[in-house]
């Protein structure tokens, strides 16, 4: 089968399309003929040596955790799905013809694969995120960061839960900040004073990793209700950097859940094919996404 692995860490570069076994699925696990594999952060940060704490691997290895397809192999002890059944989920190395998941779900009614892929990743890290500031209804969160996969996520399960939501992002992302319920700014030079222009803040969430959590923490007045998922630096100031996975299953029933509910709806930016691996790590890491990039197989 063909595969995107790299067996050294560095950029993009590093990253090639090659042929593979095919895995199979063990016990408590199933396998996908993999249709789109959902492009995270945690990808790129993996492919250049980061974050091994939190997901060791060995090289060479494949990349992506997200995947949507339709399922072709059942291991031991699995119920509840079968052969021919279309799911979403996380697995291990899901930028491939064929990946085994850990975690999965139906597909949701009227979803296509591409969007499915979307989902696995950025649903859990945005519930356990939310949790983690303890923001309650009637309360305000920052999101700085808003519009990518993450964030789109968060606005809406905020929106859900009676939660305000202040969002900075880029110029050209403000209007679609608002279609998700957030009062919106742009970041930037005098984004504090606009932040504070716009509400009081309870909590604040850090998505991009831009320097700002110093910031947060001066807006909310806790270090304790900042999360940060991409400064590295930010235990220094007091916040949590958030990085260990929650629940897996919990965060698709939650998906299935609003997307059914018509509450829940992330884009797809852009789709790349399995040979264009290298340009969807760039793209993400350059940021200002609206939505998600998938991996179309």
């Amino acid at each position: 089968m063909k595969m995107v692995s790299f067996a050294e860490f560095g950029g993009p570069e590093v990253l090639h399309l090659t042929d593979a076994p095919e895995p199979h699925a063990g016990p408590g696990r199933i396998r996908i003929a993999v249709r789109a594999a959902g492009v995270n952060p945690v990808d790129w940060r993996l492919r250049e040596g980061q974050v091994l704490g939190a997901h060791p691997l060995r090289l060479p290895s494949g990349v992506g955790l997200d995947a949507a397809g339709v399922v072709d192999e059942v291991g031991e002890g699995v119920e509840g799905v079968a052969v021919g059944d279309r799911v979403f989920g996380e697995g291990t190395c899901t930028y491939a013809e064929f990946a085994v998941l850990s975690a999965w779900a139906p597909m949701p009614r009227g979803l296509d694969f591409e969007e499915a892929a979307g989902y696995p990743s950025v649903m859990e890290t945005a519930l356990r995120i939310i949790g983690q500031t303890g923001v309650r209804p009637g309360q305000t969160l920052l999101v700085s960061g808003a519009s990518g996969g993450v964030g789109s996520a968060v606005l809406q399960i905020a929106r859900d839960r009676g939660i305000a939501v202040i969002g900075t992002a880029g110029a050209a992302n403000q209007d679609y900040l608002r279609e998700l319920g957030a009062r919106a700014t742009t970041y930037g030079e005098g984004w504090v004073e606009r932040v504070r222009g716009l509400g009081r803040v309870d909590a604040a969430l850090d998505l991009a990793g831009s320097g700002v959590v110093r910031e947060l923490v001066e807006l909310t007045g806790d270090p304790g209700r900042v999360v940060s998922i991409a400064d590295f630096s930010a235990p220094a100031l007091g916040v949590l950097f958030s990085g260990e996975a929650g629940s897996v299953p919990d965060a698709l029933a939650e998906a299935s859940r609003l997307i059914a509910a018509g509450k829940l709806h992330i884009p797809v930016e852009r789709s790349y094919t399995l040979a264009e691996a290298a340009l969807a790590h760039a793209d993400s890491k350059a940021g200002h996404t609206r939505g998600r990039r998938v991996i179309v197989v």
